[in-house]
């Protein structure tokens, strides 16, 4: 079986249910910030060396793989995986357990500090447009609630396990400095 289709070669793409719509549909647009939201995902880890943030990170994967699934298809289709509250209160415990174990927020931090960490924030940073693609996808087709605060929970994750990697790691977060 070959990879290429030839079938997006006029610029259009198959959503679930076979229709076809324009490459920069709304819809599309959604579902591939989402899907480069979990390459970079996969990028962060390359560097983990830690079972519990591997296990995170990959239950992270599979939960934006279903997430784009449910945004490729369109609404009157069946969806036959999609985010509910659970996934949302998945996040929240990791968020809670993340921020448990470092030093309260005193300032605005920048990105950066050990690998994972930056890489974190670069997720993080996609976690956030692709909630934007979302929202405005949500203002024209009809979309589960789920999705948008799962994004919006994911980006506050994202931020507390790279400051959890750097915690882990002993490289101290980088304060902003207001000029003066």
């Amino acid at each position: 079986m070959n990879l290429y289709t030839k079938t997006g070669d006029d610029g259009t793409t198959g959503l679930f249910g076979g229709q076809r719509v324009s490459k920069d549909d709304l819809r599309v647009q959604a579902y591939g910030e989402v899907d480069e939201l979990n390459a970079v995902i996969g990028l962060a880890m390359t560097h983990v060396t830690d079972a519990e943030f591997a296990e995170i990170l990959q239950q992270l994967q599979s939960d934006l793989f279903s997430l784009g699934g449910e945004l490729a298809t369109p609404p009157g289709q069946s969806v036959s995986v999609s985010i509910e509250d659970s996934h949302i209160s998945k996040l929240e415990s990791w968020l809670d357990s993340s921020c448990g174990e470092t030093d309260e927020l005193q300032t605005f931090i920048l990105p950066g500090g050990c690998t994972l960490a930056a890489t974190l924030h670069v997720a993080r940073g996609v976690s956030r447009r692709a909630e934007r693609s979302v929202v405005s996808l949500s203002r024209e087709s009809s979309l589960s609630p789920h999705i948008i605060v799962y994004l919006n929970r994911l980006s506050d994750l994202l931020f507390a396990l790279a400051r959890l990697a750097n915690h882990r790691s002993g490289v101290a977060d980088i304060p902003w400095i207001a000029p003066t």
